[in-house]
């Protein structure tokens, strides 16, 4: 392969020269962008009697005395990805915007971006039923007819959430669900799948009710790309929740349409490293199951990490941190400014509320807050303590001042107020056991941290817990120095428009580069715009 170099060197005149017809040859950076930045129409980098350029025009290119050296062909956004994820969702890219849990992916911003038609997930987890009643409400009267997704986390100590977001789910007709968090089938996200299906044509299945799984463990993802558990479809329709005819076709069609690679991401996360991760899906969905497709997320904050995912075969790229510091986004406005100043390295691991006794963390910003330490301190005494009655004195004292700001046992009532409205058997569980009343004290704190953040709570705002992962980071460096680098401008449909954009430009870029095409740096990264 020789190599091409397009550069500068010794030139003058115009940064266009004209070849015939009017047409142009690119060869200064800013020129060279425009070309490479037109994705409807093909790049030609052709040799000329004045060196090298580039152009979109095939008449220019053909023209005597002039030599192709490479060529790339025309790449639009929605041509990323599977062309299924866009008929099955009905939307026009292969982007999925994540679901962020307590409403921090708003009512808003899925809203907006349904209407754009970009598919996107309500952030129903960690909220009472009466709020994502409310939230799905305002979806379907801002977005009529279109498609969009609800969160539904598996919550191992709170069935009744999984219960009621699904019935909920079922009764706006919310055609698709991101279930999150799954450690195993339930229930309830079986009794979703099958209450969708339905006799098609010729007798085959048609699915109403689309699943989008999100894993880190190729032993969840097996689950999702089998069929749901015969005992679990079995006790079903004993109970009268779905149908026979419902459970026979569920038999035959796998619990998910599309599985989600959860790499090193904000929120829940065993901090896979994506190309690891999406490889042994692929894999294992090529094995097990071609007809599910696979996604990738955690990471994905650039153009040229969501190109990276298309490039290795993702189906379609998830997006989560980077939208929470958007105009649309639940969170407050000090928060998404904390988000906005975020680095690379500014995320730590911390103690999960909905996960408290199972010892699952989740990743949250670090900079700007004591909320991973503090929690960190809260697990460490759940482990070696059996009650709250066993702690020590200046322990207690201690987290009564700085961590709670009030007595525990004040904590506590307001514990047994809000489960007794919206799980009471968590109560029930914890009368006797001195242990898991503890483990629900600490939650006060872990779980109203992540709603200071969101009210913009002033004077808690050292306790605040975001979930963020490193994407976060990479995509304030993209967005620096560009209109989009204040939060203020940042709009979710922008964002991932600009994203897809960009990584149609990079994937143009890589295919000169592998045919030995060397690039000026000026006009080898994509830049970011408001968009109207």
């Amino acid at each position: 392969m020789v190599t091409t170099e397009i550069t500068t060197a010794g030139l003058t005149g115009p940064d266009l020269t004209a070849l015939s017809r009017g047409e142009l040859l690119a060869r200064t950076p800013d020129a060279l962008y425009r070309v490479l930045a037109d994705l409807d129409r093909p790049v030609y980098v052709v040799r000329d009697e004045r060196g090298v350029g580039a152009t979109n025009e095939l008449a220019g290119a053909r023209r005597p005395g002039v030599q192709v050296l490479a060529s790339a062909g025309p790449l639009p956004p929605a041509r990323l990805g599977a062309a299924a994820f866009r008929r099955t969702h009905g939307v026009r890219l292969a982007y999925h915007a994540g679901a962020m849990a307590h409403g921090i992916a708003s009512a808003e911003m899925v809203t907006a971006l349904a209407r754009t038609g970009i598919l996107a997930s309500f952030g129903a987890a960690g909220l009472v039923s009466e709020k994502v009643d409310a939230g799905l409400t305002a979806i379907t009267r801002g977005a009529p007819g279109k498609p969009f997704a609800c969160n539904l986390i598996h919550s191992p100590s709170e069935l009744a959430m999984e219960r009621s977001t699904v019935d909920l789910c079922v009764k706006h007709g919310v055609t698709a669900v991101e279930a999150s968090a799954f450690l195993e089938l339930t229930p309830e996200i079986v009794r979703y799948r099958a209450l969708g299906l339905s006799r098609g044509a010729g007798g085959s299945a048609r699915i109403g009710h689309h699943v989008v799984a999100k894993v880190s463990r190729t032993e969840i993802a097996e689950l999702f790309l089998a069929p749901a558990p015969e005992p679990i479809l079995r006790r079903l329709v004993e109970e009268g929740r779905i149908t026979a005819e419902q459970a026979t076709l569920a038999r035959g069609v796998p619990m998910a349409d599309d599985v989600t690679a959860e790499a090193d991401s904000g929120g829940h996360t065993d901090r896979r490293p994506l190309p690891v991760l999406l490889g042994e899906l692929l894999r294992l969905r090529d094995r097990l199951n071609p007809r599910v497709r696979i996604g990738a997320a955690g990471g994905i904050g650039t153009p040229d990490a969501a190109a990276a995912a298309f490039a290795q075969g993702a189906d379609y790229v998830v997006t989560g941190s980077v939208n929470q510091a958007c105009v649309e986004s639940g969170q407050s406005a000090i928060a998404k400014e904390m988000l906005g100043q975020a680095g690379v390295t500014d995320c730590e691991m911390a103690p999960s509320s909905d996960m408290f006794e199972l010892g699952v963390d989740v990743q949250v910003l670090r900079r700007g807050t004591m909320f991973p330490s503090r929690a960190r301190r809260l697990y460490d005494l759940y482990r070696r303590h059996d009650g709250l009655d066993d702690l020590p004195a200046a322990e207690r004292e201690s987290l009564q001042r700085t961590v709670f700001r009030r007595p525990l046992e004040d904590v506590w009532a307001d514990t047994v107020d809000y489960f007794t409205r919206r799980d009471p058997d968590q109560i029930a569980r914890a009368a006797e056991n001195p242990k898991r009343r503890m483990a629900l004290v600490f939650r006060w704190y872990l779980g109203l941290s992540s709603n200071w953040a969101a009210a913009g709570v002033a004077d808690r705002a050292a306790d605040y817990q975001i979930w963020c992962g490193a994407a976060m980071g990479a995509c304030n460096t993209w967005l620096a120095g560009t209109p989009l680098e204040p939060v203020g401008a940042r709009t979710v449909s922008g964002i991932a428009e600009n994203l897809m954009r960009g990584a149609a430009f990079h994937s143009r870029v890589t295919t000169l580069r592998l045919a030995g095409v060397t690039l000026p740096a000026r006009c080898a990264a994509h830049r970011p715009e408001i968009l109207s």
